[in-house]
């Protein structure tokens, strides 16, 4: 079993409350869900407005299935309007 996690850090400019950035990200985090069939949580910065962090987690039995994901998770986050991604790092176990 390969395990991948990749962790991003998001500014999400065009947030002005809490309220806007959870109703944002929960969006996101259905849309990642349903389209990679991931595990997605916000795993710090849970107080800040304009920024998270979420952390993402992807299980296959190749490596590169999961490498793939994870690049592709990226990409589709980094399409978003509204969001940028600060910095992100990828961990395969």
């Amino acid at each position: 079993m390969i395990v991948g996690l990749l962790t991003v850090e998001l500014f999400l400019g065009e947030s002005g409350s809490l309220k806007g950035k959870r109703r944002h990200l929960k969006s996101l985090i259905t849309r990642l869900h349903n389209r990679y069939n991931i595990s997605v949580a916000e795993v710090d910065r849970q107080d800040s407005w304009q920024r998270a962090t979420l952390g993402i987690a992807a299980v296959s039995n190749h490596t590169n299935h999961v490498d793939q994901v994870l690049a592709e998770v990226v990409n589709f986050i980094a399409a978003q309007a509204g969001l940028e991604i600060l910095h992100y790092e990828t961990e395969i176990l």
